[in-house]
């Protein structure tokens, strides 16, 4: 426990630091070209660990509308706002009882503390609506289903329960790798031959081949998908198929291509886009951008399995739910 509370503190040291520094133009800033260091065997050196805790949302706020970027001023007063609205320890005249229930265990949130550089207002960076596109008539009627699903059977099993329910994926991990509330840090591991991602999140560790070996077959479907990655100058950019059709992203389909990329902007910058291309489920490709701030660490351990004593109590509020329904007909004569 003093282990993870001497981390947490010098997380958000540090994120304080990457907040003062979240200034900029109005406009997007013009990146100058960086010269990151290298491995011995020559590629960009990339390796640390990295939290992308950001406040940027990843669609643009609807009372924002057409508003493609902050100026300084309006970015000082939205992280104001939303660092307030996200602070759950304060005392607002809800009484005692309700300020506990509210803050139990607030100190382990860590939602950021600023925004994109680039003051712009929604990590989407296209479309420049700043909006997820709209699903397609094949993706609503697929979640429809899944919905549906749920509702009649949404506990015969631990299977029917989603995967982050079950401690298998949650979407924060990737890919994509997205902002959470928390445990929003990951480590970056290379060799000449892989490059190892390590989120923090739950507990995957992406093994990603430099070799030019040609993806999995299409008979053969993985969590996080089939990854493949080359260098693209000073660029890392990962190409990924094969995905389940359990584990959609924001409406996606297992026919997901997602193709995502990592730059140093500079020496504690190391930033990560990605573009979702699944004509079955999006009406047009998007993409998004995240910058990741270099952090001390460390990657501290995600004991999801361990702990999951929701899913015990689900599952067993289940199994007494329907020995009451029984009891019920059984009383009325029916089967």
């Amino acid at each position: 426990m003093k282990r993870r509370i001497v981390a947490m503190i010098a997380a958000m040291l540090l994120a304080a630091v990457f907040a003062a520094s979240q200034t900029g133009p109005s406009k997007p800033a013009t990146t100058k070209s960086y010269t990151p260091s290298r491995t011995p065997d020559g590629q960009p050196d990339f390796q640390g660990i990295w939290s992308n805790a950001i406040l940027t949302p990843l669609e643009r706020p609807a009372d924002l509308k057409d508003k493609e970027f902050f100026t300084k001023e309006e970015a000082a007063a939205y992280v104001k706002r939303m660092i307030e609205q996200g602070n759950k320890d304060r005392r607002d005249g809800a009484g005692t009882d309700a300020d506990v229930a509210r803050a139990y265990n607030d100190f382990w949130w860590d939602r950021g503390t600023g925004i994109v550089k680039t003051l712009r207002t929604s990590l989407v960076t296209d479309p420049p609506d700043g909006h997820v596109p709209a699903l397609t008539p094949l993706a609503q009627k697929r979640a429809a289903q899944v919905k549906e699903a749920r509702r009649l059977h949404p506990a015969d099993g631990p299977e029917d329960r989603p995967l982050m329910e079950r401690c298998i994926l949650l979407n924060s991990a990737g890919p994509p790798m997205m902002p959470s509330a928390y445990n929003n840090n990951y480590q970056v591991v290379q060799t000449a031959q892989t490059f190892v991602i390590l989120n923090e999140m739950i507990h995957d560790a992406r093994v990603i081949p430099l070799d030019g070996r040609p993806h999995a077959p299409n008979s053969i479907r993985l969590w996080m998908g089939d990854s493949r990655g080359h260098w693209d100058g000073n660029s890392l950019v990962i190409d990924t198929t094969n995905f389940t059709g359990q584990t959609p992203f924001r409406g996606s389909g297992e026919n997901l291509h997602l193709t995502e990329r990592f730059t140093r902007m500079d020496a504690e910058t190391l930033l990560y886009e990605f573009t979702v291309d699944d004509p079955e489920s999006f009406t047009r490709p998007w993409s998004a951008a995240i910058p990741s701030v270099r952090t001390t660490g460390p990657i501290l351990e995600y004991a999801c399995n361990e702990g999951n004593y929701g899913m015990t109590g689900l599952l067993s509020a289940a199994r007494s739910e329907e020995k009451k329904d029984a009891e019920k007909r059984a009383a009325k004569g029916q089967k």
